[in-house]
């Protein structure tokens, strides 16, 4: 970066040399605004376009520079160029007649979103253009689990949902099988790593008895565009709480028992009439004792 900083000073000296000579004989046109991917490459586009009056121009210095950092990222003087790691010349067979101005980011991170400014110097003046780089990284496919793993009916549960990786700040929205929106039932947390990047966490309050057989998660980036979705269907495996007793259950069972024991005891009632009728006992009557009881006094 030493060699960057030699090869700043010396732009500008070379800018107050040619007395700012800022014309229309050159201008630098650039993309409004580049979407780039983290992870991959992403061209800043810049060309040099020249008036009628000029036909033939030597570039001299070509200087990028990005708002909010103190060093230009790359710069090109005096047939050299010094270039800050990650950054490239476009076209590799890039000369002092060349056109084409744009800068290749080899690698985009997250660090790299922002305002860069293209300013070229050449034997006929110059002039500088503009360009937006923003940065974008999808999410990962969402996952989705409940607390507790298996929801009980008739009691609260939660459902989250987890996703990351994506740039800028995403949201997740819940929705259940009839496409209703219950997002405003959620509480979402946006945290960002160490490389930029967020990971989202989105938790649903389930209330007891208000559960349905199917939710959505719905990740969403930054721009308000769906991502991607997953469907979430909570434990089949339910389990119930105390059942409530039937009186029938109990009452046909002791019917049945009663049943049956009348009718055990009206059959051992005929069978004992029965057995009394084959033998019958005679029974001593009182007169009958009272006669042998005066036989018994006269044998006296």
């Amino acid at each position: 970066m030493a060699s960057i900083g030699t090869c700043l000073f010396l732009f500008a000296v070379i800018c107050v040399a040619a007395g700012n000579s800022k014309n229309d004989f050159v201008t630098v046109n650039c993309d409004a605004e580049i979407v780039g991917m983290v992870g991959h490459q992403s061209l800043l586009n810049c060309s040099l376009q020249l008036s009628a009056e000029v036909s033939d121009v030597n570039i001299r210095v070509v200087r990028w520079s990005k708002k909010g950092r103190k060093l230009p990222v790359m710069v090109y003087y005096e047939g050299k160029w010094n270039k800050a790691p990650g950054y490239d010349v476009a076209e590799s067979s890039w000369n002092e007649k060349s056109s084409n101005l744009s800068m290749l980011i080899t690698s985009t991170s997250v660090t790299d979103d922002g305002e860069y400014t293209c300013t070229v110097v050449t034997d006929s003046g110059r002039s500088e253009g503009s360009t937006s780089l923003r940065v974008r990284a999808k999410y990962s496919p969402p996952e989705v689990h409940s607390i507790p793993e298996k929801i009980i009916e008739n009691q609260d549960s939660s459902l989250i949902c987890e996703t990351g990786g994506g740039y800028p700040e995403g949201k997740i929205r819940w929705l259940d099988v009839h496409d209703k929106d219950w997002t405003a039932s959620s509480e979402m947390e946006a945290k960002q790593t160490d490389d930029g990047l967020f990971q989202l966490s989105s938790k649903l309050l389930l209330k007891r008895g208000s559960t349905f057989d199917e939710y959505k998660c719905v990740v969403y980036n930054a721009r308000g565009s769906k991502e991607m979705e997953v469907t979430f269907k909570p434990s089949p495996e339910k389990q119930k709480g105390p059942e409530t007793h039937n009186p029938t259950h109990y009452v046909a069972p002791l019917v049945v028992i009663g049943s049956l024991a009348v009718g055990l005891l009206l059959l051992l009632v005929l069978c004992r009439r029965r057995q009394t009728q084959h033998n019958p006992q005679e029974v001593p009557t009182q007169d009958y004792d009272v006669e042998k009881g005066d036989d018994q006094k006269t044998d006296q």
